[in-house]
């Protein structure tokens, strides 16, 4: 079972959609004891860095997912934004992050005559180090993208995927039993089905 958590910041409905579609237990709950009692946690997230983590903390959220995280070892995966509240500080406001992984969230720094920002659409993925997340991955994965910030990591241990829009930037991220991704696997067909799938047997 997968709990994904509703903190009033996210595309719930595909999500839930997606795991339904692939046939993996997933439940959406705003209810402090459905994390308490959580197997796998999937933080979601749209929209801007300092709004996600006023939720989060209005939520009270954030002492549970530190124990489950942090002290109980529960897996998570954020996705987007729930990618990017993961690390420690973002461009995009003034608010500390969970600062669960060594990074910071920064802005695209393209030549916006070339390159929009938002990034949006599709793009390739390259791994850099092994991952359950990959098992069985379709060849020449590729993922759906929306947005203007990407995390950069302090520790390239922590690196798992890159993308190029411009320059190489960071769109996965592993660490013990933390999983971040930037693009939108409930978005990505097939190659999405089959990294949800692979969370869901971590």
């Amino acid at each position: 079972m997968i709990t994904v958590i509703d903190y009033g910041v996210g595309n719930l409905g595909s999500i839930i959609n997606m795991f339904r579609k692939i046939g993996v237990d997933a439940k959406l709950t705003n209810n402090a004891q459905d994390i308490i009692e959580a197997e796998k946690l999937l933080l979601p997230g749209v929209g801007s860095f300092d709004y996600g983590m006023q939720m989060l903390n209005n939520s009270g959220y954030i002492p549970l997912l530190k124990t489950k995280v942090l002290e109980q070892k529960t897996p998570i995966l954020g996705i987007c934004l729930g990618m990017q509240l993961l690390s420690k500080r973002s461009d995009e406001g003034t608010s500390k992050g969970l600062g669960f992984i060594d990074a910071e969230t920064v802005k695209f720094n393209v030549d916006t005559n070339i390159y929009k920002v938002p990034h949006m659409g599709w793009a390739e993925v390259v791994n850099k180090k092994m991952s359950k997340l990959f098992n069985d991955m379709y060849d020449e994965p590729r993922f759906y993208f929306v947005h203007s910030y990407h995390m950069k990591c302090n520790d390239t241990q922590d690196v798992l995927l890159t993308a190029n829009y411009g320059y190489e930037f960071v769109c996965g991220i592993e660490k013990d039993n933390i999983y971040g991704v930037q693009f939108h696997p409930e978005k990505s067909h097939k190659f999405g089905m089959k990294l949800l799938e692979n969370f869901a047997k971590i």
